[in-house]
């Protein structure tokens, strides 16, 4: 394991020089945007109904309407979700996040009203769009999340990590109790969720994923941070199951079981940031990815350009 961390050290000390933090008035970087509390904790709600379709539909093959028709306030169902072939163990686990997950939306949606769901891409292909990027090539086999524990384990990975560093970095700008209290417990349990993704993937972090050339887990996960980083154009805020000493905890350990800063301190984004990571556009302004038609709510649309409301084409299951 020791080897396995220290050969990836050279690849995360490359992603430093391509990450590097932009200038610290962007405003991308600063968060300084005008929003309401009930604001920010509404932009959330789009990393929550990613969660809640991804989780419910792998695990049971059924998505949010079929447990609670009213959270998702009329926005579309998401597309390309499918139950994922996952051993015992895995579906369990996952099942349990799904239902967390719907406590989730009621919790943000009883305290302050919520907004629609928007349209969700979750189609293979997607997931195998930013697998590729990450990698540099395609994958052969077509990645597909759904097909094993492995694969679905991996795509998990992309998706509760960043919704936990938005919530970190939402909590300084807060200012009324009950929601600072409603934040800090999403963010308890989107950090677990995040830790248990990463415990089971490092347990196989030796594991080769033939659809990439056989790399092992380990380096796919450290490219898939070392993509983000890029598209959030904020410098490091994601870090990968081994990472070279300087990132590890207290400079000691290049194993890093849990993502975290100098400090061992959770990292935080912006909406924009999270934006350009989840759009895969590096854009806050243009739309793709999970959220081929924008994200919902306020803070997201204030980014959009007018006009410009992504590829809302019509997704079918086999794309």
């Amino acid at each position: 394991m020791f080897k396995l961390c220290l050969a990836l050290v050279l690849l995360l000390a490359i992603s430093k020089i391509h990450a590097n933090p932009v200038d610290s008035g962007y405003p991308s970087c600063s968060g300084n945007i005008s929003a309401s509390d009930v604001d920010r904790v509404h932009f959330a709600l789009n990393l929550e109904f990613i969660e809640a379709e991804f989780f419910l539909r792998g695990a049971t093959g059924k998505g949010l309407d079929a447990f609670n028709a009213t959270l998702a306030q009329g926005g579309p169902p998401p597309v390309g979700a499918r139950k994922a072939n996952l051993d015992p163990k895995t579906r369990r686990i996952i099942e349990e996040f799904g239902y967390q997950e719907i406590g989730h939306l009621r919790a943000i949606t009883d305290m302050t009203g919520g907004i629609p769901r928007p349209l969700v891409n979750l189609t293979r292909e997607n997931f195998a769009m930013f697998m590729d990027r990450a990698v540099g090539r395609r994958s052969n086999p077509r990645f597909d999340p759904y097909a094993n524990s492995l694969n679905y384990l991996l795509a998990s990975y992309y998706i509760p990590y960043v919704g936990l560093t938005g919530y970190v970095g939402a909590i300084p700008y807060l200012v009324y109790f009950n929601i600072k209290r409603l934040v800090a417990g999403l963010l308890g349990v989107e950090s677990g969720q995040d830790a248990v993704i990463r415990t089971l993937l490092y347990e196989r972090q030796n594991e080769r994923v033939e659809e990439y050339g056989g790399i092992t887990v380990a380096k796919l996960t450290n490219e898939i941070s070392i993509l983000r980083n890029e598209l959030g154009m904020c410098g490091i805020k994601d870090e990968g199951l081994c990472v070279p000493p300087w990132l590890g905890a207290e400079n000691r350990t290049t194993s890093n079981i849990l993502s975290a800063n100098t400090y061992s301190i959770s990292y935080d984004r912006t909406a924009q940031e999270i934006l350009k990571v989840m759009y895969g556009t590096g854009d806050e302004h243009r739309p793709g990815g999970f959220w081929p038609c924008g994200a919902n709510g306020r803070i997201a649309r204030m980014f959009l350009d007018q006009g410009d409301h992504g590829d809302c084409r019509v997704y079918s299951e086999g794309d």
